[in-house]
């Protein structure tokens, strides 16, 4: 490739990273994987269809497909537990890609149940890189090709470099969500000891041990007995919680 193709396919790496970054809210996860999954058919070269498979408790599921055909391709590589993404996510490699240039060639070899899945639906050719990171969710980009051997060496340079930003925005997104989940909870609670300090005339210390025990009796989460009790005090001031 000559070089100043290269700087372009730079560039427009970089614009698609800014354009992840900037085009929602870093907290909405699920619209980060769909813009990772579009900006990167729109930024590999050689690919026609994309998807993200992401696995959690030993399921691997596909996320944002751009067709139906590539979710039943995603699919077929879950039941079958072979095929590209499947190595991108249980074993990735150190090049950070797993490149099946021709599934009606000598790849068929490597997975020989999948392969002519894929070439009956039209595609013979699939990149798939982790997107994962330590301590984040484990999940795969997968780029699919209708032509053989479309992923020349920029083409798996690219691939691998947005991997890597679009495996560190997935990890920033994900804490975000779980962030956002500790804050609500943290409200919630304050809420429900709010209610028994009024309740029960109470220091906060002795209203949230209160909200402990009765988790303990319960055997319900902390959360789950603070939302009961702001559903409670909602329902006795006449609030309708269906809003």
């Amino acid at each position: 490739m000559h070089p100043h193709q290269n700087d372009q396919l730079l560039v427009a790496l970089r614009h698609a990273a800014r354009a992840l970054a900037e085009r929602r809210s870093i907290r909405d996860l699920e619209e980060t994987l769909r813009e990772i999954v579009v900006s990167a058919v729109h930024t590999v070269p050689g690919v026609d269809a994309g998807s993200i498979s992401t696995t959690e408790h030993g399921h691997i599921e596909t996320r944002h497909p751009t067709s139906e055909t590539i979710r039943k391709l995603d699919e077929t590589q879950s039941e079958l537990h072979e095929g590209p993404c499947i190595e991108a996510i249980d074993d990735p490699p150190e090049s950070g890609v797993i490149v099946a240039q021709d599934l009606a060639g000598a790849d068929a070899e490597l997975w020989p149940r999948f392969a002519p899945r894929a070439v009956d639906a039209g595609y013979r050719a699939l990149l798939s890189t982790p997107l994962s990171t330590n301590g984040g969710p484990r999940a795969a980009l997968n780029l699919y090709s209708h032509d053989a051997d479309p992923f020349d060496e920029h083409s798996r340079t690219i691939a691998g470099l947005f991997g890597v930003q679009a495996a560190l925005l997935l990890y920033g997104a994900d804490q975000a969500t779980h962030l956002q989940r500790a804050v609500d909870s943290r409200d919630l609670i304050g809420q429900a000891k709010g209610i028994l300090m009024e309740r029960f005339s109470i220091a906060d210390d002795a209203a949230f041990q209160m909200l402990v025990r009765t988790s303990q009796d319960t055997n319900l989460k902390l959360t789950a007995v603070a939302a009961w009790l702001t559903s409670e005090k909602r329902r006795a001031a006449g609030i309708d919680d269906g809003g």
